[in-house]
């Protein structure tokens, strides 16, 4: 059996849930750090499908404001409405009375003998065949050193693309937990977050972006070890960034699509890392 990814823990209240955090889970500058928030989605995903009991369809978190490492998320769930194949279902995340995050989600299945996917995952290489990406400080232990990014097509660094603006805005990763951590609902959602990494490749420069939302829609999740991550950056104005994601299995099986809109951030003044 493999450990989770985060210890989201249950409480004598079915409705009630809370993830102890800690540098693992957490991204940002030395001293200034705070939780990623594909970790708070995958957290809520993960609350409701156990409020639930059924799994996640579609999932969508509106970001308000940061946690800490050393703090406790509590994460509230409520269900207004639970029919006989699907629930509607909401999640308050908030640290005492602060509120981090909220996410709304739709929960359930419903039979039927239809399963085909249109969209096709791009030609690329295999993970073992790809530089792996160092966008991040090998010397911190935060979320970033707990999954392994390779690069498949595109520039993904924090240094400004040789080439330019890209012509598409598209970069394609694989991605996967470090800690061998089984590839589920909550996995990717916090594999979904990684959008706002594409924008420095789109725009050819040293910038990024804080995740104002993040959406994820899941269809078949399968056994895979490796996720192929086809970001796209669709466009920028306004000092917003919007982006989507496309994430495949190994075997070409589309898991789950989802997208953000994100505050631009220009680094070209901060040290490259």
């Amino acid at each position: 059996m493999t450990r989770p990814f985060f210890d989201l823990r249950s409480t004598h209240n079915p409705h009630r849930w809370f993830l102890p955090l800690h540098e693992g889970l957490c991204v940002g500058p030395p001293g200034k750090t705070f939780m990623f928030g594909g970790v708070g989605m995958a957290a809520a995903i993960g609350a409701m499908e156990g409020t639930c009991k059924r799994p996640v369809i579609w999932a969508t978190a509106q970001y308000l404001s940061y946690a800490r490492p050393g703090s406790v998320v509590d994460l509230d769930v409520w269900v207004p409405a639970h029919g006989k194949y699907t629930s509607q279902a909401r999640v308050i995340a908030h640290v005492g009375d602060k509120e981090i995050l909220t996410v709304n989600a739709a929960l359930g299945e419903r039979p039927s003998d239809l399963d085909h996917q249109w969209s096709q995952a791009p030609e690329a290489p295999r993970p073992e065949d790809c530089e792996e990406s160092h966008r991040w400080r090998a010397d911190v232990e935060d979320l970033h050193s707990q999954i392994e990014v390779r690069v498949a097509q595109g520039w993904h660094s924090r240094s400004a693309s040789p080439n330019g603006m890209s012509e598409d805005g598209r970069v394609v990763l694989w991605i996967r937990p470090r800690g061998g951590q089984t590839v589920d609902s909550s996995m990717l959602a916090i594999m979904a977050d990684h959008v706002p990494s594409g924008i420095g490749h789109a725009l050819g420069r040293n910038a990024g972006g804080n995740s104002l939302d993040n959406t994820i829609r899941f269809l078949t999740i399968v056994p895979t070890e490796w996720v192929l991550c086809e970001v796209t950056i669709i466009g920028v104005a306004k000092g917003v960034a919007h982006g989507a994601m496309r994430l495949f299995a190994e075997d070409g099986r589309l898991m789950a699509s989802a997208s953000q809109s994100m505050i631009l951030r220009i680094r070209e003044n901060e040290p490259e890392a």
